[in-house]
């Protein structure tokens, strides 16, 4: 840790070299644990882990002389892996297109599980609507806490990475909820509260 906070030589650069090695681990674990729930597999797997683990170690490295020592420096660097793994895969789960189709290819569609086709077609245009309203509707600040809480991120965590408190977070989802309920009203996906 101490070559980490010199930051520059050859030990700075040993240390990251290790310290990466280190999160690329973490993140293989994460992505590979969280992969299949999003269905993100393979090449994009592995990317989505080194991607996160190299925003690690730069968040790491740019916030190391933040690091009091309350607890062991793997398990401070590890919730940066967590929290860019969460965010990536967040990120990536708003971009991936859904085919859509006409009515009558959805009249075609067999039954399965007992869902009605066109039930099921209303629901999947309610959800790239969601989709939409969170990509356009919030500031990036909101957008970057509604992906995390969605995802799982706990609170407290999410708090601590963006130097900020628990009723900031609250307000800042009410706030997006708010704003993607008006948005979704606004499109004719959900009605009016009476």
């Amino acid at each position: 840790m101490d070559a980490l906070e010199k930051g520059c030589g050859p030990e700075y650069e040993l240390a990251c070299a290790r310290l990466h090695e280190l999160l690329v681990r973490i993140a293989m674990g994460e992505v590979f644990r969280r992969g299949s729930r999003h269905q993100i597999a393979g090449p994009e797997l592995d990317d989505l882990a080194h991607q996160a683990a190299a925003d690690a170690l730069m968040r790491i490295t740019q916030k190391i002389h933040g690091f009091r020592g309350d607890a062991k420096f793997t398990t401070w660097a590890y919730r940066f892996v967590v929290f860019e793994v969460s965010s990536k895969m967040g990120r990536h789960i708003w971009r991936i297109s859904h085919a859509r189709f006409d009515m009558e290819e959805w009249a075609q569609v067999p039954d399965r599980g007992g869902a009605d086709p066109v039930d099921y077609w209303q629901a999947r245009e309610l959800v790239e609507a969601v989709h939409d309203a969170v990509a356009t509707a919030l500031s990036a600040r909101q957008r970057e806490v509604f992906v995390a809480v969605i995802n799982g991120v706990p609170l407290e965590t999410l708090a601590r990475q963006l130097k900020t408190n628990r009723n900031a977070l609250y307000k800042t989802m009410f706030d997006a909820r708010k704003k993607l309920r008006a948005r979704l009203v606004a499109g004719g996906h959900l009605g009016t509260a009476g």
